[in-house]
């Protein structure tokens, strides 16, 4: 039986995303990143070229382990300077029809409460098209950039993704009724009060109240992906994402890693099926052979190995007096906000309803079926593929269900 393949463009707001010392080409227009009509015309040639989505990758900090600062960085341009993913999507969406649009956001170090009205809002403003690759944040320059001492542990950052995920669900899914926006003029009633309610979760990361302030969108919950490697990254990719990126160094390893998540996501009472996975290749191409072989030969010579270096080294700490105060998260927080890590569901009791179980039970008085509002991660299989090649790209994820 043949299965369907779906594509989606790695980008970044940013000079230099992950093919480090490229922007000097004679050719490359990245330096572009801040004008809106970079992002219109990549998004109009990723349509045309019958591309599924757009990936937004994102980083709150700079790679500054390297050498001890982030002089190597900002003299390769290593994701710096870099501008907030989610703002070029509504130009981008405006512009297309059909594309998708996944993008980064991390959290350990901003609210749920804040960020559930900004994908409820995206979503809206994308008509359904809106996913969130959830990541937790690991280079220690963000943790200095909002106030604490040093990188949260790893752990404790998914422990911390658990709670942050289970507001998320409460808010996006439970907080309003789908017919909840009446628009009764003769009445001058705009909202049924009687069907929003507050989701009133006290957790020991967060406390909320809610509800949520924005009327359901078509989505309700877009699209999550995930792509975390470590054993605590996988279980909570098992747990909640529906796209997951995977890597390996050969065919096989990538079969166990795909088999690895679906077997995790079978534990926490889903599909293996629930979970499309991606893997990536960066893609040269030529009108011919010889003509991609040159390229390619080109990119090599131009690539910077310094800028490697920098982008390895982002999570090292800085400077010897930063790794004397190096600690727990839990002497970084107050003591209101300190939590073991989330068990898995062989070692005890769960704080997140999985995605699958969610969509069944959102809400007793939802009229709705959750799945038909569900979006997936890949265009319908109705449309016809062909390549596309973009001057603008830094790379691609391809995958299969």
């Amino acid at each position: 039986m043949s299965k369907q393949i779906g594509f989606n463009l790695f980008e970044m707001n940013t000079v230099g995303h992950i093919s480090h010392g490229l922007w000097v080409h004679p050719a490359n227009t990245r330096h572009r990143f801040n004008d809106l009509d970079f992002w219109i015309e990549e998004a109009k040639l990723l349509e045309a070229g019958l591309f599924d989505a757009v990936f937004l990758a994102d980083v709150i900090g700079a790679y500054d382990g390297y050498r001890g600062g982030p002089e190597t960085a900002l003299r390769e341009a290593v994701q710096i300077p870099s501008n907030d993913p989610l703002l070029v999507i509504p130009a981008m969406a405006a512009a297309t029809k059909h594309l998708a649009f996944a993008a980064t956001f991390s959290t350990t170090y901003e609210p749920p409460f804040a960020f559930a009205r900004r994908a409820s809002t995206l979503d809206h403003l994308t008509k359904g098209r809106f996913g969130w690759n959830i990541v937790t944040s690991y280079l220690p320059n963000a943790a200095r950039n909002f106030g604490l001492a040093d990188e949260v542990g790893h752990d404790d950052r998914y422990a911390i993704a658990d709670e942050y995920l289970d507001v998320l669900y409460k808010l996006w899914e439970g907080s309003w009724d789908d017919d909840a926006v009446v628009q009764d003029r003769e009445h001058r009633v705009y909202t049924d009060p009687s069907k929003v309610r507050a989701i009133d979760h006290a957790g020991p990361f967060y406390t909320v109240a809610g509800p949520h302030l924005t009327e359901p969108s078509i989505q309700r919950t877009p699209v999550l992906f995930q792509a975390g490697s470590s054993d605590r990254g996988r279980e909570f990719a098992g747990k909640h994402a529906e796209g997951v990126f995977v890597g390996g160094r050969d065919l096989q390893v990538y079969r166990e890693n795909v088999a690895d998540i679906r077997r995790r996501a079978k534990a926490w009472g889903r599909q293996g099926s629930d979970i499309k996975t991606y893997a990536s290749a960066v893609i040269v191409l030529g009108k011919d052979e010889d003509d991609a072989a040159r390229k390619a030969d080109e990119f090599r010579r131009l690539s910077s190995a310094e800028g490697y270096l920098a982008h390895a080294g982002g999570g090292a700490s800085t400077s010897r007096r930063t790794r004397a105060r190096r600690r727990s998260w839990t002497s970084c927080v107050p003591r209101t906000r300190r939590a073991a890590t989330t068990p898995s569901p062989a070692a005890g009791t769960t704080t997140t309803t999985p995605p699958s179980a969610r969509r069944s039970t959102r809400s007793p008085r939802s009229t709705a079926a959750p799945s038909s509002r569900r979006a997936t991660p890949c265009r319908s299989p109705t449309r016809s593929r062909a390549g596309c090649a973009t001057p603008t790209s830094t790379g691609s994820t391809c995958g299969s269900s």
